[in-house]
Formats: structure tokens, C-alpha cells, sequence
């Protein structure tokens, strides 16, 4: 098992995927991002995951995300990469790439676009865990996007006893189930075990109850508000951490910019982030991989207040 000096621990944000006009990688406007996540003193970075669209994302542009990241990153913090996939020789290709880039972890959901038992799903985990050697793999719980398939609780404890998973990032939306993992993790007594919550307006409590981090796709626009309310529970002063988490689920509200008439939740969202990172002078192009739909001029503008009203400077 990875010692804590590699674990992932506190803000680690799930960094949007910039392109260029023809959808290859916008190195620059990368590159910036991520010092603009780091310079917000954020604990480390998750690319290829559900916010970096890795779904849309060829193999070819998945390598130029982790080779970007792991180059411009220098070690000033670690670098996990989603190896998303639908099911277990397809993850392991993508395991065997990142591991040769250097990353420092590697995150993968349940299989989907299959029918699954638990026991499959934990032979999967262990499978990839093979592949993996001595990198760290966190599950990612996200039911939503794995054929609404919950990660069980005493799935994850097992695995985690075996050495298979060293964290978990739970984007569920249930907080009693995180809540039950991390009790679960306590009893046993595995103590290097991390939990991580993707649930981005509760982080205050969820820091409260135990996890250990967060991965909050807001965290692109807003990574110094994330580490705040981290130091602020880590400090024992909960009433400013929960002012700091209210002020940012305020601005959360701009992801509902986008028409439900013409788009997806998941356009309204990830367009909203993108834009905001562009009225904000940190990457040049806010397009997102096809087929989703991009916001429009008003939408756009729409954003601006959010951004104002949580006190950042606009460009």
C-alpha cells in the first residue's frame, strides 16, 4: 500500500479538459489552469475524470491531458488520472499508459454499459489493481454515470482491507453512505484509507464527519474557496467554514444557466465552468467536446453576476 506522503488528501479538484478549434488539447490554456488550481493551494489535481470529460476524450488526448498535467505540475502536487473505461481490459490499457507517463494514482468507477454482481465488480477492482503495481487506485463512486450502480459499502471496506483501493471518491450524493464508509474504514483500523467526497455543497459537513478531501468541479473557477473551507474545519472554526461553503453554493447556482429546452445538465455545467474560467482570463476557449450543446451569448452573460457576487474579478 502507498505510504501517506502519496495519498490524496484536502482540496483536489477535477480539472476541465480546454480545447482548441478542432477539439485537440489547449496545451496553454492547460497549462494555466493548472497553475491557477495550484496557486489556489489546492492538494493535488484529478484529471480524466467526469468533469475533464473524459468520455468524449480519444486515447490519443487523453495521454496529451496526463503528459500536460505531470509536466507542468512538477511534483508541486500529485496527479491522479481517471482510467474510465467501460469494463476491465479496456481500463487496463489505459492504466498501463498512465502509469508509464508517472502518475501519481489512478481513479476507476465500476464497469458499465454491462450488468454486474458485486463479486464482478470487486474482481474488477482487483484486476485493475494488478495492473496498477504500487500506484494507488481510488473507486469512484458515481452511480449516475455506471449504469446506476452504488459501490456497496461492504464492497469498498473489502476491498480496502485487501489492499486493493486506497481511497475513495464518492460521488453518489449520499452522504450517509460516505458517512457509513468512513466508520466502516475506522473499525477496521484502516487508517491510511481516504476518503474523498465529490459532493461540493456539503463539503464543510462532510470534512466534519470524517472525510478527508474533497474533488470539487466548482473548485476550477474557485480553488482558494475549497482550500478555505478545509483550513477553516482543520482549525475547528466551523461557523466560518460554513459562511465560506455557503458563499460558494451561492455560485453554484451558474450551472443551471443553460436551457433544459436544448441541453443536458451535464452542457449547462460543464459550459458554465469553462465559460467562467474564460471570463476569468485563465483559459482562451470554452467549448466542450461534441455532442454536447454549448451555451449561447445570453447564458454566457449570465454568468457574470454569480462571479461578481462571490467576489471575483471578472475580465
Amino acid at each position: 500500500m502507498a505510504t501517506n506522503s502519496k495519498l490524496l488528501r484536502g482540496v483536489v479538484p477535477p480539472v476541465c479538459t480546454p480545447f482548441t478549434a478542432d477539439y485537440e488539447v489547449d496545451e496553454k490554456s492547460f497549462r494555466r489552469l493548472i497553475n491557477h488550481l495550484i496557486d489556489g493551494g489546492v492538494h493535488g489535481l484529478f484529471v480524466l475524470g467526469s468533469t475533464s470529460e473524459v468520455a468524449y476524450l480519444t486515447d490519443k488526448r487523453r495521454a496529451d491531458v496526463i503528459r500536460i498535467a505531470i509536466d507542468e505540475t512538477a511534483g508541486r502536487v500529485p496527479v491522479v488520472a481517471g482510467a474510465i473505461d467501460m469494463t476491465t481490459l479496456r481500463v487496463n490499457e489505459h492504466v498501463r499508459a498512465a502509469v508509464a507517463a508517472g502518475i501519481d494514482g489512478i481513479v476507476i468507477t465500476a464497469p458499465f454499459y454491462v450488468r454486474t454482481h458485486p463479486e464482478e465488480i470487486a474482481l474488477h477492482f482487483r484486476l485493475v489493481k494488478e495492473e496498477c503495481g504500487d500506484v494507488p487506485l481510488y473507486a469512484y463512486d458515481i452511480p449516475v454515470a455506471a449504469n446506476n450502480v452504488k459501490l456497496e459499502t461492504a464492497t469498498v471496506l473489502k476491498l480496502a482491507k485487501e489492499g486493493v483501493i486506497q481511497g475513495l471518491k464518492d460521488s453518489s450524493g449520499n452522504d450517509a453512505g460516505i458517512r457509513a464508509v468512513i466508520l466502516g474504514a475506522k473499525k477496521l483500523g484502516l487508517n491510511e484509507f481516504v476518503v474523498l467526497t465529490g459532493s461540493e455543497l456539503t463539503v464543510d459537513s462532510a470534512l466534519m464527519f470524517g472525510a478527508h478531501g474533497v474533488v470539487p468541479g466548482i473548485g476550477n473557477i474557485d480553488p482558494a474557496g475549497y482550500v478555505k473551507i478545509f483550513d477553516l474545519v482543520a482549525a475547528g472554526d466551523y461557523q466560518a467554514a460554513k459562511a465560506e461553503q455557503e458563499r460558494l453554493t451561492e455560485m453554484f447556482g451558474l450551472v443551471d444557466v443553460g436551457s433544459t429546452a436544448r441541453m443536458g445538465r451535464g452542457s449547462s455545467a460543464l459550459g458554465a465552468f469553462k465559460a467562467s474560467l474564460k471570463h476569468l482570463g485563465v483559459i482562451d476557449d470554452a467549448r466542450m467536446a461534441p455532442p454536447q450543446i454549448p451555451l449561447n451569448a445570453d447564458e454566457i452573460a449570465a454568468i457574470i453576476p454569480f462571479l461578481k457576487n462571490a467576489g471575483l474579478s471578472v475580465k
